[in-house]
């Protein structure tokens, strides 16, 4: 558990051709926050061993499929335009800006020299700078990559994160702070996805000046193991953590960290629900209506919705590599599998596979 010091840190601005099968008559709801056209976008890998990014509208219509060079991870959506980004899986080389109403590929952007993506990244909130987690793979180091959309995604900064192997990242509700996960893994493409510092690790939350990209804090996880990979936010400004233990199978440390109120703590879901979660979570979401949050782990097959506030365990599920989730309007959360299903749960309600397709889900929807 740790104190935040700098006071001034966050401020109070808390203030298709593959043929869907829908079961029964359900279809995917809107997403919570969105308005207008829906739809949900994700990486995709197809029966005949190749990969794209497609997109699906509500009825299950699949609207796009964009073909790719390779296996692609996640991405996010420029605010205010029809662009929407993809990061090729790491060790990722390039990300793809696409249409998002059409699937148009409008530039492919390869890392710099030395350097690969890790698979994320997220817009300001005026849709002009994208900020991408990095690695340096040489030396092991993590930087923030900045890009600028209004010079066809030129490279214009760097900021340095001081550790080893960032993943994930988002935006505070604040609009200038980043949130990234840094896992504290070293990884080089020669060596495929061989864990090379497990015994000396040193992941973190890093919270840092969009502007300026210096550090403003640092969040330690109980355990140099609990590799600290994928992050959100609540518009109160509650952060999230999960990780992904890189120790010993039997033990179960806890996998889920919040700070609020200036404080760093641990979220404890209990031994069985630990376990069930094969000490790794994929994607964890804050419901941006509510005091719910969703964790998914394809290794354990489990999706879970806990209370953010007492972290008791509201609804769980077995979903065979179950790994991307997103916010639903109305309190509800979809979760994405890697054999294709499309799951909806809530609090209260029973489970429901909404939907079927012949394609491979990669971790994450946007």
């Amino acid at each position: 558990m740790h104190e935040l010091t700098r006071r001034s840190l966050i401020k109070t601005a808390f203030t298709a051709s593959a043929a869907l099968t829908l079961s029964g008559c359900n279809i995917l709801p809107r997403k919570a926050g969105s308005e207008g056209p829906l739809q949900y976008t994700g990486a995709i890998g197809l029966p005949d061993g190749s990969f794209a990014v497609g997109a699906i509208a509500p009825d299950g219509t699949m609207l796009w499929k964009s073909p790719v060079q390779t296996r692609c991870h996640s991405g996010c959506n420029r605010p205010g335009t029809a662009e929407v980004l993809f990061f090729e899986r790491r060790p990722g080389w390039a990300f793809y800006v696409l249409n998002s109403k059409t699937g148009e590929k409008l530039h492919r952007i390869e890392a710099a020299e030395g350097e690969h993506f890790v698979g994320h990244g997220v817009f300001s909130t005026d849709g002009r700078f994208l900020y991408a987690p990095v690695n340096r793979y040489e030396p092991g180091e993590g930087i923030i990559a900045v890009y600028d959309s209004h010079m066809r995604y030129q490279r214009v900064n760097t900021f340095e994160l001081d550790g080893t192997g960032p993943h994930q990242i988002t935006l505070h509700p604040d609009g200038q702070t980043l949130i990234v996960g840094l896992g504290g893994i070293l990884t080089h493409p020669d060596y495929d996805r061989i864990k090379l510092n497990l015994d000396t690790m040193e992941p973190a939350l890093v919270l840092m000046d969009r502007h300026s990209g210096g550090v403003l804090a640092r969040f330690q996880p109980s355990h140099h193991q609990l590799s600290t990979r994928h992050v959100d936010v609540a518009p109160d400004g509650t952060i999230y953590a999960a990780y992904q233990y890189q120790g010993p199978a039997h033990e179960l440390p806890p996998l889920v960290a919040r700070y609020r109120n200036g404080r760093y703590e641990e979220i404890d879901l209990g031994e069985s629900v630990h376990r069930e979660l094969g000490n790794y979570i994929a994607s964890i979401v804050a419901h941006p209506e509510s005091d719910l949050v969703a964790i998914a782990s394809p290794v354990g097959g489990t999706a879970l919705i806990f209370n953010s506030h007492s972290g008791e365990v509201i609804e769980k599920a077995a979903i065979a590599d179950c790994a991307g989730v997103e916010a639903l309007k109305g309190g509800d959360f979809l979760v994405s599998s890697g054999r294709g299903k499309l799951v909806r749960m809530g609090k209260g309600k029973p489970v429901a596979e909404i939907a079927s397709m012949p394609v491979q889900w990669d971790h994450h929807l946007v």
